[in-house]
C-alpha cells in the first residue's frame, strides 16, 4: 500500500546539491514526490511509495551527498498531496 511522508532535513543541506541528490535517489528507488529549500535553511522532502522504499529513501536522506552535513531529519506520515509521477525539485 502506498503511503506518504514529509521530511524536514536540517544541517548543511542548502547550496550543496542536496535537492538534486534527493531527485536522483528517488528515481533510483522508485519514490515519487518533491524537495524544496525552506527559508530557515532546511530542506523539505515530500515522498510517496511503499514502506520499504520510503525507509530506504529516509536512510539515504540521512546520509546525503558528500558536501552536505545532515544534522537532523524529522519524518512524519502525511496525506498524499500535490504529488505527481516522478520527483521534482521545487
Amino acid at each position: 500500500m502506498r503511503e506518504c511522508r514529509r521530511c524536514l532535513v536540517s544541517g548543511r543541506v542548502q547550496g550543496v546539491g542536496y535537492r538534486e541528490f534527493c531527485r536522483r535517489q528517488a528515481q533510483e528507488i522508485g519514490v515519487v514526490g518533491w524537495a524544496r529549500n525552506l527559508p530557515d535553511g532546511r530542506v523539505e522532502v515530500m515522498m510517496c511509495g511503499v514502506t520499504p522504499e520510503l525507509d530506504e529513501m529516509t536512510r539515504r536522506l540521512l546520509a546525503g551527498p558528500a558536501p552536505a552535513a545532515v544534522e537532523d531529519l524529522h519524518s512524519e506520515p502525511c496525506e498524499e498531496a500535490d504529488v505527481e509521477a516522478g520527483f521534482e525539485i521545487r
